[in-house]
């Protein structure tokens, strides 16, 4: 059962990634305020949800409530590491939201160099509906960014594992080595130096 909310006295921002794990792309943040009116039931962890339910709530959460995307790129995440670029996202969402008293956070780490107020939530997109939301936004954002990918770069068939380091993507890697997008830093064990 997801928390109402952390407080009726503050107002929260939700936030959350999608894609540290995965081999190429972006890592995405996302932050969601959400709306007092906002029909909290339908919301829940993204990866409990089927592609067409999160897709129906992307829609309905952009429409209805706060919304604010981070994104990292595959260069920076190789750059600065992918903790450091996930940190990056989510100070980036959390730019574009305003009015809030606090950022609740996804996992077990509070965002490096973010100034406002925070607190982590291990597994809050079970606990916070606000990281629910943004776990949702992050997921369906990031996974339509892959499959526009997908037509750019046709023989890695990104739409099909969105990047994730599947047996499918290993033997494509294999087949064709990197591209442009692959992070160079997440390849050496598969591809050697």
């Amino acid at each position: 059962e997801l928390l109402k909310s952390w407080s009726n006295r503050f107002v929260e921002a939700g936030c959350d990634e999608v894609g540290r794990g995965c081999l190429c792309g972006p890592v995405v943040a996302a932050s969601v305020i959400l709306d007092g009116n906002f029909n909290q039931n339908l919301v829940n962890d993204s990866k409990k949800l089927t592609e067409k339910k999160r897709e129906k709530l992307y829609d309905l959460i952009l429409k209805k409530c706060f919304v604010g995307i981070g994104v990292a790129t595959e260069k920076e995440i190789d750059e600065i590491n992918i903790l450091n670029a996930t940190f990056l996202a989510m100070r980036r969402a959390l730019e574009k939201v305003e009015n809030y008293d606090i950022a609740l956070v996804d996992g077990n780490h509070k965002i490096r160099e973010y100034n406002g107020k925070q607190q982590e939530i291990i597994k809050g997109d079970g606990k916070s509906l606000s990281i629910a939301a943004a776990s949702i936004i992050a997921k369906v954002y990031r996974d339509s960014l892959m499959r526009d990918l997908a037509e750019k770069y046709p023989e890695y068939k990104f739409e099909k594992h969105k990047g994730y380091g599947t047996k499918l993507h290993r033997e494509l890697l294999h087949a064709h080595g990197a591209c442009k997008i692959h992070r160079k830093t997440f390849l050496r064990k598969i591809l050697g130096e």
